[in-house]
């Protein structure tokens, strides 16, 4: 029976098989929404890590020549790592946005004082920030964007390969412009509920203007608080809309990031 013979390059080229992929994995998984909570501890974030490596390595062609111990190397590690996070990115975006959206509608009707402590940033965030982002969370599950997210992550092997100069200009300037998109998109669901109340504030001032013995502290902040809940009542269905086309725009800006693969790869 003759012995098995194994060389150093074939223990390079399989470790690479699994190294390459599992960079742009685990940067994805460092920024993409739900997986990079602080809640979830970092042993069950290296174990997804390396089942979605395996399960992905498959789809992921490895240049034989690509050195892990080499200054291309190296650059290719760091491209990697980049390529993950700018995909799990732009869909945290989206949540950040959300958040942001909440905050501005506490601020305006008086809540900002309600805090709780949101466990993915570890810090106080307004209470309708919170309320927000768990919509938007349940809207991304609903909609399976996870599932999709996940997709987006394999097909990038395809149009983003590994070894291949893929972060140049027009990459980054991607990043940034759906950024822009999904923040005015963010901004959008605030927007009718922050109007509506920034009228109530208005008609407050002309009333104290007009009666100054008014108590506008005693009263001001009481009906801004009514009318802000009311608002929220009655645009709930809107609101629901908006998170929906901001969880759907931020999974577009992940495909269009990502890009199409090419016909009759696999």
């Amino acid at each position: 029976m003759q012995p098995v013979v194994i060389n150093a390059a074939d223990v390079s080229q399989w470790v690479g098989k699994l190294w390459w992929p599992s960079l742009r994995i685990g940067g994805f998984i460092a920024a993409a929404p739900i997986a990079s909570e602080k809640t979830i501890p970092n042993q069950v974030k290296i174990v997804l890590t390396l089942a979605l490596t395996v399960l992905l390595a498959p789809l992921a062609p490895v240049p034989s020549s690509l050195s892990i111990f080499s200054g291309a190397g190296v650059l290719t590690a760091v491209q990697e790592l980049l390529i993950g996070v700018a995909i799990g990115m732009v869909m945290e975006l989206a949540f950040e946005a959300l958040n942001f959206a909440g905050q501005s509608i506490s601020m305006t009707m008086g809540l900002g004082f309600a805090t709780l402590v949101d466990p993915q940033r570890g810090a106080s965030v307004p209470v309708l920030g919170q309320l927000f982002t768990i919509m938007g969370t349940l809207t991304y599950l609903a909609i399976n964007g996870h599932l999709l997210l996940l997709g987006a992550l394999a097909n990038s092997f395809q149009t983003l390969p590994i070894g291949v100069q893929n972060i140049d200009r027009d990459f980054l300037l991607s990043v940034a412009i759906w950024g822009g998109r999904i923040f005015e998109t963010g901004l959008l669901v605030a927007l009718p509920a922050v109007i509506a109340l920034i009228i109530v504030n208005m008609a407050l001032g002309v009333v104290t203007r007009a009666a100054p013995q008014l108590n506008l502290f005693g009263i001001g902040f009481t009906i801004t608080l009514m009318c802000g809940f009311l608002v929220l009542l009655m645009g709930l269905d809107g609101i629901m809309v908006g998170v929906t086309n901001l969880i759907d725009t931020a999974l577009r800006a992940v495909v269009e990031l990502v890009g199409t693969p090419a016909a009759g790869a696999h």
